[in-house]
């Protein structure tokens, strides 16, 4: 129904078309629940925000700045206040499924239609002047790169932050294994009461009655009781009383090869890059994010393709910590956070409204580099590292040098090629995994924390079982360097090529980058800071599209891509690479039994053996900076 609220405001647009808006901050009105028609008849519900003066709408057309999200829209004026104030309509629109928005949810596949739909019933209002900026971090990045690939009219500027796109390979999937954070997040997606102090969880779900509804409301307290018990089997956990999300994980889960199940997502930006609709795009990410990769990656592809600016920026951040200084246990210092409204303002102030302010001019990527901070404890109780922004002309950076670091038998790391040795052997006990600590890690929940922390177990870890180092575990292969002799920048991707075999048909192998502090008077056992990780399902080592398993005994050769990092080995710090077999609960833990995926009943202890001689080089590939060469400043 209109609410009287509604009627003011489309009067008011009736009588204000051609007028100039004053230079004064404008007031704010609110229309809620709109009924927008997607083209399959299925009603879309969104909130608007209006520039007013005197409780009438401010005259003449306006920017609209445009979230599509599924996670509610009840702080959504909170933010768009600032939009509004400086003469921006603002829609906040539930995805199709979700609140007040009709429909079932499945995922981002309905989002290329459904954001079109949207953007083309936007520009036909009387009070808007055609042009649509998206907003949005995570799941709402993917639903802006969605628009995007759905071509919608009057789209004229992005900014996804932390964008969740092309996820059956980094993100959902990774490279075969699957990121246990999604039952996390699928299990609290729709599923708390009333009163939950996050807005990401809704009230109600399809099908809600006051039992369902208590049921519901105890399935988060369950989460890592089930992530314990996998595989997750249909019907079993109280997530079937949602079955659209029952459905998306279970199909996740059980779903290996890189095929169209994941390049029709909605959101495969890197599939479909001819699709993606040309303007300008301001990419941000962090370090220890989740997307970080995928994101640098977008900027990459689509700077290459498209004539409209792309821009990068990457902080030390963990997921949506634009506006913090810390991630983890590290400080970085206070310029490392972002004044993200005024940021997001600028850009959109040059596409939406032609300002000439600068927005689209100077270096297209802009990075944190971290370290070379005097480490000290912080009042705060972090480690402080440091660091500062730099301004960079393109990404990866081409003066950076590709270093291998060689993996060496008694667990030494150097640039020198390894000997004749024997490969070091462990045993990968599915029952007993290494447990996560820190990483590029969102959707925590109760499972894991994010970001920078010293590879040290204890109670505030979840999956840790005792207080001891991560390297102290007999199934985890330490190669460590020398203390470096000078300061060391590394800036760009990094890549382990892993020599490996296993007494089993199919395995996991992974990869961690860890800075080496050594010993102060404010850590006297000095710190093991993660600074990237990842994994390969043993299965995928030749193809993503297709499973293969493993000859046992055999030797092959697999390749683990980190996320990117920039980042300053200091001076006495050492450079660290453990490898092992899992990564839990940031990654599902392989049986080692070959089974279907998700479907697994069995369970059998591994003996993987890790080659460093001179046939078998295992190395990591540091993209290392030359020390005179700065980049522009």
């Amino acid at each position: 129904m209109m609410t009287g609220l509604r009627t003011m405001v489309l009067a008011s647009m009736a009588a204000s078309l051609f007028g100039q808006a004053p230079a004064a901050p404008f007031d704010m009105l609110e229309a809620r629940n709109i009924q927008i028609p997607a083209r399959d008849g299925v009603m879309l519900g969104a909130d608007l925000f209006f520039p007013a003066r005197g409780g009438m709408l401010a005259p003449g057309r306006h920017p609209v700045i445009l979230e599509r999200t599924p996670y509610g829209t009840s702080r959504a004026a909170l933010w768009a206040r600032e939009y509004v104030r400086h003469g921006y309509v603002v829609m906040v629109q539930n995805v199709r499924g979700r609140y007040t928005s009709g429909g079932t949810w499945r995922g981002h596949v309905d989002d290329p239609n459904d954001g079109s739909d949207t953007a083309a019933w936007i520009a036909a209002q009387p009070w808007s002047n055609g042009r649509i900026g998206t907003v949005g971090f995570s799941y709402s990045g993917a639903t802006q790169h969605a628009m995007a690939l759905g071509n919608a009219p009057a789209l004229s500027a992005m900014i996804p932050v932390d964008a969740m796109s092309t996820y059956g390979r980094f993100g959902v999937r990774h490279r075969g294994a699957f990121e246990l954070r999604f039952i996390n997040w699928i299990m609290a997606f729709g599923n708390s009461p009333s009163g939950d102090s996050s807005p990401m969880y809704p009230d109600h779900f399809p099908g809600e009655t006051a039992e369902a509804r208590a049921e519901m409301a105890q399935l988060r307290k369950l989460i890592p009781e089930y992530v314990r018990s996998l595989p997750l089997r249909r019907g079993v956990s109280r997530l079937r009383m949602a079955p659209e999300y029952e459905d998306w994980i279970l199909k996740a889960m059980g779903h290996g090869d890189y095929d169209e199940y994941w390049r029709e997502t909605g959101a495969s930006v890197l599939d479909h890059i001819g699709r993606h609709k040309d303007v300008p795009a301001y990419h941000v990410t962090g370090w220890y994010d989740s997307w970080s990769l995928i994101s640098t990656m977008n900027y990459e592809e689509l700077s290459k393709a498209k004539k409209s600016p792309q821009k990068l920026i990457v902080g030390p951040w963990t997921h949506g910590g634009q506006t913090l200084s810390h991630a983890g246990d590290a400080e970085f210092g206070p310029e490392a956070a972002l004044d993200f409204h005024a940021f997001q303002r600028r850009w959109f102030d040059r596409w939406l409204k032609g300002e000439p302010n600068g927005a689209d001019g100077g270096a297209p990527v802009r990075i944190f580099v971290m370290g070379a901070g005097e480490p000290h404890r912080t009042p705060e109780g972090r480690l402080f590292v440091g660091g500062r922004w730099r301004e960079e002309k393109e990404w990866p950076l081409s003066r950076a040098k590709p270093t291998n670091y060689y993996l060496h038998a008694g667990g030494r790391l150097s640039p020198t090629l390894p000997g004749d040795a024997p490969p070091s052997v462990y045993l990968f006990d599915p029952k007993d995994p290494v447990p996560t600590i820190g990483g590029n890690v969102s959707s925590e929940g109760l499972l894991m924390k994010r970001g920078a922390i010293d590879q040290r177990c204890g109670p505030a870890h979840w999956a840790c079982r005792n207080s001891l180092p991560l390297s102290a575990r007999s199934d985890v292969l330490v190669f460590q360097s020398e203390p470096l002799k000078e300061d060391m920048e590394v800036t760009g991707r990094l890549v382990v090529t892993l020599w490996a075999s296993s007494s089993a048909v199919d395995t996991d192998f992974t990869a961690k980058l860890i800075d080496v502090y050594p010993p102060t008077r404010d850590y006297p056992n000095g710190v093991e800071l993660n600074v990237g990780d990842s994994i390969v399902r043993a299965r995928y080592r030749n193809s993503l599209e297709k499973a293969e398993m493993m000859e046992p005994g055999k030797p092959y050769q697999f390749t683990i891509e980190m996320y990117p990092t920039s980042l300053v080995f200091r001076k006495g710090h050492r450079i660290r690479v453990d490898i092992s077999s899992s990564n839990f609960p940031r990654f599902d833990v392989n049986p080692n039994t070959g089974e279907p995926l998700n479907a697994q009943r069995r369970w059998k202890v591994a003996e993987n053996s890790i080659y460093h001689d001179s046939g078998h080089p295992s190395h990591i590939t540091l993209p290392l900076i030359p020390a005179a060469g700065g980049g522009s400043r």
